[in-house]
């Protein structure tokens, strides 16, 4: 019966989102009482939990590629895919719930990994011990940027995410942020040099001659 319960609070979710998800419906769906409910869950917050946990909606594999940027990649492509899914309306209605409820939030935050935080975590780690990233950067708010970028851009615009979108997030935004050194930006005009010198000699022109 607690399986029928779950899976019928994962497609009230799906029809008509957390706001309007009731422990009625839930029980008329899976053909049983309010009172069976609430002799396992105290709320609804506490039901949607241990139903997302159920389907696993925000589980996603963990990348070992051997270097940072190809980890993050396979990362976020592995979370557009799971927003592009039939969970993925689920998956929006619950972060835009967040944004609302603050003690859905935290039950959310507590129980369920949300869309790759505690996995890039991980992926940082092992960036960590190949020398690509700074340890102080784990306990850093740029740890989470990729993964916020894309949920954001999930949120304001949808699925699916374009390849090109995730490639900007990584090479443009998150790399800069987390590796050391931080990598040059390509079409400079000379990417190699970055001392001070250089970067005079190409702002301020030839210096003037003598009279």
């Amino acid at each position: 019966m607690e399986n029928a319960i779950l899976t019928a609070a994962l497609e009230e979710l799906t029809e008509v989102g957390y706001a309007a998800l009731t422990m009625e419906r839930v029980a008329t769906r899976a053909r049983t009482s309010k009172a069976a409910l609430y002799r396992r869950w105290p709320g609804r917050a506490e039901l949607v939990v241990d139903a997302c946990k159920l389907r696993s909606i925000s589980d996603v594999d963990l990348p070992d590629t051997g270097a940072l940027r190809t980890d993050v990649m396979a990362l976020l492509r592995q979370i557009s895919a799971k927003m592009a899914s039939p969970l993925g309306s689920i998956l929006r209605g619950l972060l835009a719930e967040m944004t609302r409820d603050p003690e859905f939030a935290r039950l959310i935050r507590e129980r369920v990994h949300t869309l790759g935080p505690a996995t890039i975590h991980v992926i940082l780690e092992r960036a960590v011990e190949r020398g690509e990233v700074e340890h102080r950067i784990l306990d850093s708010r740029r740890a989470t940027v990729a993964t916020d970028l894309l949920r954001n851009q999930f949120l304001l615009f949808g699925a699916p995410v374009e390849d090109e979108i995730i490639r900007d997030i990584v090479d443009d935004v998150y790399l800069p942020l987390v590796l050391s050194p931080a990598p040059n930006r390509a079409g400079g005009a000379d990417a190699g040099d970055s001392s001070p010198a250089s970067a005079q000699s190409r702002t301020s022109g030839p210096p003037p001659t003598s009279a």
